[in-house]
């Protein structure tokens, strides 16, 4: 069957949750979720959007989506699409989905002229792995994410 991508909309909010909650118990962090269909939906659609989505479909069934916002590079001057979230449901996997939907975020970062499209994958998440090997995807071993959360953020900016 075909897969279509389509830009999500409003009434799509509850879907994306649903699909965040199934990636983040996939990825071993059920309780790190602590996003409402109302943060989400003025996150995606609000006055200031903070992050686009897209939908995979398949006969008409939604069966993954890609959340993703722009970020920016100094080095090149330009912007990037950063992935967040990539997430396939398990009975669609290996359909498709997942390369149309990198796909699509491919087209749209060369459409708005961005220079990078950047995702983190989970060390351990070997099928992920291998999948993005295969569209072409590079590792950037030299580099190890930062973050600051919580009462080290408050400390941090002087709050704490």
């Amino acid at each position: 069957m075909t897969i279509t991508i389509r830009p999500a909309t409003p009434n799509d909010v509850g879907t994306i949750l649903g699909f965040v909650r199934d990636l983040a118990a996939f990825e071993r962090e059920p309780q790190a979720v602590t996003a409402t269909e109302p943060i989400l939906h003025e996150a995606l659609f609000g006055a200031r959007p903070a992050a686009e989505a897209i939908l995979a479909e398949r006969a008409g069934e939604r069966v993954g989506m890609a959340v993703f916002y722009h970020n920016f590079s100094t080095w090149t001057g330009l912007r990037g699409i950063w992935l967040d979230d990539l997430y396939v449901t398990p009975a669609a996997r290996g359909s498709g989905a997942g390369r149309a939907l990198l796909r699509h975020l491919a087209a749209l970062a060369l459409d708005r002229g961005c220079a990078r499209f950047e995702w983190w994958v989970l060390d351990w998440n070997a099928r992920a792995i291998e999948f993005y090997r295969k569209v072409g995807a590079e590792p950037m071993d030299d580099w190890t994410t930062q973050r600051v959360t919580g009462d080290a953020l408050l400390e941090l900016a002087g709050r704490g």
